[in-house]
């Protein structure tokens, strides 16, 4: 027997949905009410829905509320309502569903829908990649785009972007190469966003060249893909060039954005550019950026490392609602200008204005501790953040209390600590215990770490020095003269130390040996840019 429902009752049921924005939960039993009056009591044990009378926008409007809310319950509640209604099959209720489980982090039974769709359209696949990405699943993106590919499915730009993505995530290089020729075959390399994803694989993966090839070739460049371009510049070490290409956007009247400018004052804070930093502070303030989190974090670490730390503190003060990345910056700069006591009463004050602090302001405290000999302290701080269950401990927390331990002369404690930790020691932390065990003279200790190092960087004679070092400062010259040969009949050796200055409107690099420099040309390249 059949069940047919009122048209009148629909329209309404459509209404109350649309006004889910003031309660979603209201909504949702809105939409089943009316579908419970619909049926009469005499078939309910018997129920056939009639799919040209079920208002599929209604429940269609509910399931994109839920996954912009990432209501997962209700949006459960309407999956399972779909399936009872016979919209299990429907692409578009299939698309839906999918983009609903992939906000709510739900991967698992985004891919049951869409494995389950007899039919998919680029959306879905689209909806599917994204998903993947953007929860930082990147191999399952890959091999999704590659299965794609197999079967022959039309990509889109959407399409290569969400898998470029995935592919900066990995680092993954052969892979970009591949996703950029199916881009050049289907006329889609100038497309902006697919331009802008390659783009950043590119520099991420410290191809720049490649990169600036690419930022040429787009005709319509947006804001994203300028941005995009300052900050693999300033990735790559090629402050200078970011510099210039930001002047020349300038001029060309491009859109300033908060992520433009977050990467430009990083430039301005790695060269220590003061005028350039309050020139850039003043421009933040004429177009009202002052008051965004990452602008205001960037300002304060560019005046941090020009020596201003009173002037940080101003921009830090003024900023009424901070977030944790603010109170890293002004710990971070109070850290660097050896205001240590200043840093632990930041520290104390964020836990007090209810911020938790994240695995960046637990490296910095250790880093006070370190500089400033405080073992106890240091101590507390990484009990602290053993024991927060919010912050992951990683190899560089690790690395940093080795790093007070040696300092203070417990390096028999550092090595300790190296053994029980849960990651495989960095170069840098056994370099931390062989420099530690120089100035106190543990030898034993010393060959240890000199043996990793000789391991992890064959190369670097840097550490064939130090440890001769260890030697001659406990008397041991002939183990001293016998490492020294040894480093000068290697093929390890020593960087040279090296200096600049920044004079007419120029950077003049100078030390005791010149480096192999990387050649890279500026885009748009004019007498106006030199």
């Amino acid at each position: 027997m059949g069940s047919w429902f009122n048209r009148h009752a629909i329209s309404q049921c459509a209404r109350s949905l649309i006004a889910v924005c003031t309660g979603l939960h209201f909504g949702a039993r809105s939409f089943c009410n009316k579908l419970n009056n619909g049926i009469d009591l005499k078939d309910k044990r018997l129920v056939r829905f009639d799919r040209n009378l079920i208002d599929m926008f209604a429940l269609h409007v509910l399931l994109q509320q839920c996954a912009k809310r990432r209501c997962l319950l209700i949006g459960k509640g309407c999956h399972g309502l779909a399936i009872h209604l016979g919209l299990a099959t429907d692409t578009i209720t299939c698309n839906i569903l999918i983009n609903l489980y992939t906000k709510c982090g739900m991967n698992d039974c985004a891919r049951h829908v869409f494995d389950a769709m007899p039919f998919r359209s680029i959306v879905s696949w689209n909806t599917m990649i994204a998903g993947y990405t953007c929860n930082g699943d990147d191999l399952q993106a890959l091999k999704l785009f590659s299965r794609m590919h197999q079967e022959g499915t039309q990509m889109s730009e959407f399409t290569l972007s969400s898998t470029l993505c995935a592919c900066a995530a990995k680092f993954a290089t052969t892979e970009c190469k591949q996703l950029h020729a199916i881009a050049i075959k289907l006329a889609l390399d100038s497309n902006s966003f697919v331009g802008t994803a390659v783009l950043d694989v590119y520099a991420k993966c410290n191809m720049i060249n490649d990169a600036c090839l690419v930022f040429e070739r787009i005709p319509e460049k947006t804001a994203v893909t300028w941005s995009t371009f300052f900050a693999g510049l300033v990735r790559n070490g090629l402050h200078e060039y970011a510099l210039c290409l930001f002047q020349i956007s300038q001029r060309e009247g491009v859109q300033l954005t908060e992520f433009t400018l977050s990467a430009i004052l990083s430039t301005c804070a790695s060269l220590a550019l003061t005028i350039e930093g309050i020139q850039l502070h003043a421009v933040i303030f004429k177009y009202g950026f002052h008051g965004n989190f990452f602008v205001a974090s960037s300002l304060v670490d560019v005046y941090a490392r020009c020596g201003l730390i009173e002037e940080a503190y101003l921009i830090f003060a003024d900023m009424k609602h901070k977030n944790v990345v603010m109170w890293n910056a002004m710990i971070t700069s109070f850290t660097r200008h050896g205001n240590f006591w200043e840093a632990m009463i930041l520290f104390e004050k964020m836990q007090q204005a209810g911020i938790s602090p994240n695995e960046v302001t637990y490296m910095s405290m250790l880093s006070v501790c370190a500089h400033a000999g405080l073992v106890e302290e240091a101590r507390c701080y990484f009990s602290l953040l053993i024991s927060d269950h919010t912050v992951e401990p990683n190899v560089l927390h690790y690395s940093c209390m080795v790093d007070v331990l040696g300092r203070s002369g417990k390096t028999d404690e550092a090595w300790e600590l190296i053994q029980l930790m849960p990651f495989e020691p960095t170069a840098s932390m056994w370099g931390s215990l062989l420099g530690s065990c120089r100035k106190y003279r543990n030898t034993g200790l010393a060959r240890l770490a000199a043996e990793q190092l000789f391991k992890l960087e064959p190369e670097n004679g840097g550490n064939h020095a130090l440890l001769s070092d260890v030697y001659a400062a406990t008397g041991s010259w002939e183990n001293a003269v016998l490492t020294r040969k040894f480093l000068n009949d290697s093929c390890a050796k020593k960087d040279m130390g090296s200096s600049w200055i920044y004079a007419k409107d120029n950077d003049h690099i100078f030390g005791c040996e010149q480096k192999e420099s990387r050649l890279f040309r500026l885009p748009f390249h004019n007498e106006d840019s030199k």
